[in-house]
């Protein structure tokens, strides 16, 4: 059986992701630092034949015995409220983790897939964005971190492949949403949904006329999987190119779940994008790829999901205390 290495195994994507290398066969070393990441993400592989867990901080040096066959570097903060709360930890993981990854995979003589976002396109001049849009990031601003820690994953990582001769993969991920989301990440559709079961109004920041294009994980999730064994070796946009308004999607959340809460609206963060939508031509022509559940359905089994939390944890506060991470 072929082993593959999945960091930020803990967190939504990288949980969702051990779930398909094992349907597939595969052997998965699954590793996390759990500064955002869960184990409860992970606690149904607990025991499983073909999963371990390592603890482990992919900034510092990584060693793993035996044959690797992939690595899938998904180890990174992604939430707005995370990577502001803790910049210098989210630069870290995007350049001394990726090239500890990139290390790795060169050792082992595997096939690499990063995590890039749509966040390299910063906010957007071009619209839809196509992979071949360079972006229009502020470096310096608070979201800088994020943007340009991704930026420069994409770099290293073409560095390697045409240095190195490395065989690399680089996807771009639009919003995505399903079940493992955390409720309190201060990504719209989580919080959206966490506010009405809880009777709160929703808060929607600026006017609400920003886009956004929300992909359920299970498309994504496929899409990556195809990239991966593709032999494609440019960044490929991952996402569901079906656009909304925020505030339009505020209002279909609180149809979805019936409640009589109103829209509440907040100033626009600095750099926030105003409109996010993916071109995924490439990934149509050369992964015959494209999204098969629509908003409708898939919001309906993300709010099945987040219905199952109990009252304490639909409660809580999921903001993470960082401070044990802030001395690096």
């Amino acid at each position: 059986m072929e082993r593959v290495l999945i960091t930020g195994a803990a967190g939504f994507l990288g949980s969702h992701l051990c779930d398909r290398f094992i349907a597939e066969g595969f052997k998965v070393e699954a590793m996390d630092n759990l500064i955002t990441g869960s184990l409860k993400n992970i606690a149904h592989l607990q025991g499983h034949p073909h999963f371990n867990f390592r603890r482990n901080d992919v900034t510092e040096f990584i060693e793993i015995p035996g044959e690797i066959d992939h690595v899938l570097h998904f180890a990174s903060p992604a939430s707005p409220i995370d990577y502001l709360k803790i910049p210098i930890q989210t630069l870290k993981v995007g350049s001394l983790g990726v090239h500890n990854c990139l290390g790795l995979a060169k050792h082992k003589g595997a096939r690499i897939t990063i995590a890039s976002t749509s966040e390299v396109y910063g906010d957007p001049e071009v619209h839809p964005q196509h992979e071949e849009y360079f972006g229009h990031v502020n470096a310096i601003g608070p979201r800088g971190v994020y943007d340009e820690a991704k930026r420069f994953q994409e770099s290293i990582t073409m560095a390697y492949h045409r240095y190195h001769g490395l065989e690399t993969r680089i996807v771009r991920i639009f919003n995505t949403y399903g079940p493992r989301m955390r409720l309190n990440d201060g990504r719209a559709l989580p919080a959206f949904i966490g506010q009405a079961l809880r009777g709160e109004d929703l808060t929607v920041f600026g006017d609400g006329s920003q886009t956004r294009s929300f992909c359920y994980v299970d498309d994504l999730i496929e899409g990556i999987f195809r990239l991966h064994f593709s032999e494609e070796t440019r960044p490929v946009n991952i996402g569901n190119p079906d656009e909304i308004t925020i505030g339009d999607f505020a209002e279909e959340i609180i149809a979805l779940t019936g409640t009589k809460q109103k829209v509440v609206y907040q100033e626009l963060p600095e750099n926030d994008p105003k409109h996010r939508r993916p071109d995924i031509t490439r990934a149509n022509e050369i992964l015959g790829w494209e999204p098969s559940v629509g908003r409708a359905e898939g919001l309906k089994r993300t709010y099945a999901y987040f219905r199952t939390l109990t009252p304490e944890e639909l409660h809580k506060s999921e903001h993470k205390d960082f401070t044990a991470f802030k001395k690096n």
